[in-house]
């Protein structure tokens, strides 16, 4: 099981923005891999903390973690980051090496954070999946076809002569502290150190061309309308030495014809004649997975509400499911025979039919206050 975020830095839930930067530049710079060469495990905790960054540096991605923990952002199998499983270190160096500021990049053999090309990562795509209420109870993989942008046969690049490849350029200023000298990215290249040599007939000006791709996307039990899973690497290309960027999917709920979601919990309306609710009755009705059967009691009350431990939506963070909650609505009909009026005119004064609530019977109010509670 994946380490809590908030314990791979070292915070608090109530940690700022600035304790978040602060706390992965500790970590990083202790498990940097110029600082630990060999050491896989100080690899892996470098690539955790990025991880970590990532999603508690941006407020949305931190309140999404905080509700739903890992899940909400590796249900599409894709990781948080660059690779399968995790971020990988081209990931981090092109995101976060402007964090370390000047002292660390320099500080280290790799430099990558403040010298030497980077790779440019390529745009997202995005896209949205409906999805029935008994495909979200149950987890589903979904195979959608993307157009993406890819790097045509035959394209060559070739080395950027305005930086040598270095994808920055130098410059000295002269300042009353005397020469000074900075770097900053290559105009000409864009910081790719690299520019289109040849290209084929069939592709843009950049070398790319359109293909269309068939993806599998594992979407995990639980998940709810607009919600947002990312699938690293297959979003589009960028010329040159680049990263493939993410395919987003974007949850749309489909809307159930008789259940009604709240959360975890599901809501349904059942129906029943006043014979019934006078005798009780067994009655089927529907669930996320198939009919469930319950029984009706003799002389069941309108509003009366049953809970089904268990018959709601898996919570998405694995901590069990919902319920499923039946509203029942004695149905009073509008019209009656002649038979039928005498039968309820002749008992109107009967006193089995006068109202008499039980005072552990609740009110509607009360209804209300334990559904929500």
């Amino acid at each position: 099981m994946k380490k809590d975020f908030y314990e791979v830095l070292g915070i608090t839930k109530s940690a700022d923005a600035a304790e978040i930067k602060k706390a992965y530049r500790k970590a990083a710079i202790k498990y940097h891999p110029d600082k630990n060469p060999g050491d896989k495990e100080a690899e892996e905790n470098f690539k955790l903390a990025a991880e970590a960054y990532e999603i508690l540096s941006d407020p949305q991605k931190k309140a999404k973690y905080d509700q739903y923990g890992h899940q909400a952002f590796e249900g599409a199998g894709g990781g948080y980051g660059g690779g399968q499983g995790g971020m990988n270190m081209d990931d981090i160096f092109s995101q976060f090496g402007d964090i370390f500021g000047g002292g660390f990049g320099g500080g280290f053999g790799g430099g990558r954070s403040s010298g030497g090309p980077r790779r440019t990562k390529g745009s997202n795509l995005r896209i949205k999946v409906k999805l029935t209420l008994e495909e979200i109870a149950n987890g589903v993989e979904k195979k959608v076809k993307v157009k993406r942008k890819v790097q045509a046969q035959g394209v060559s690049y070739k080395t950027c002569s305005t930086c040598n490849g270095q994808g920055q350029v130098m410059r000295v200023t002269n300042t009353i502290l005397g020469r000074m000298q900075s770097a900053s990215t290559c105009p000409t290249c864009g910081g790719t150190g690299q520019l289109l040599d040849k290209k084929p007939a069939n592709a843009d000006s950049q070398g790319m061309i359109q293909e269309d791709e068939t993806v599998a996307i594992k979407i995990p039990a639980g998940v709810v309308d607009g919600m947002q899973l990312k699938v690293s690497n297959k979003g589009n290309d960028a010329p040159g030495n680049s990263i493939p960027g993410d395919l987003i999917v974007a949850i749309e709920e489909i809307e159930h014809e008789f259940l009604k979601r709240e959360g975890e919990n599901l809501h349904y309306d059942l129906y029943i004649s006043f014979s019934e609710a006078v005798l009780g009755i067994s009655k089927d009705i529907e669930a996320v997975n198939g009919k469930v059967r319950i029984k009706l009691e003799e002389g069941i009350q309108s509003g009366k509400i049953l809970r089904l431990k268990g018959k709601g939506i898996p919570s998405l963070n694995g901590y069990g499911n919902g319920d499923l909650l039946v509203h029942v609505n004695v149905w009073t009909p509008k019209t009656l025979n002649k038979e039928q009026k005498e039968f309820f005119e002749k008992n109107i004064s009967d006193e089995n039919f006068t109202p008499n609530p039980e005072k552990t019977d609740k009110s509607f109010f009360e209804k209300v206050k334990d559904m929500f509670s």
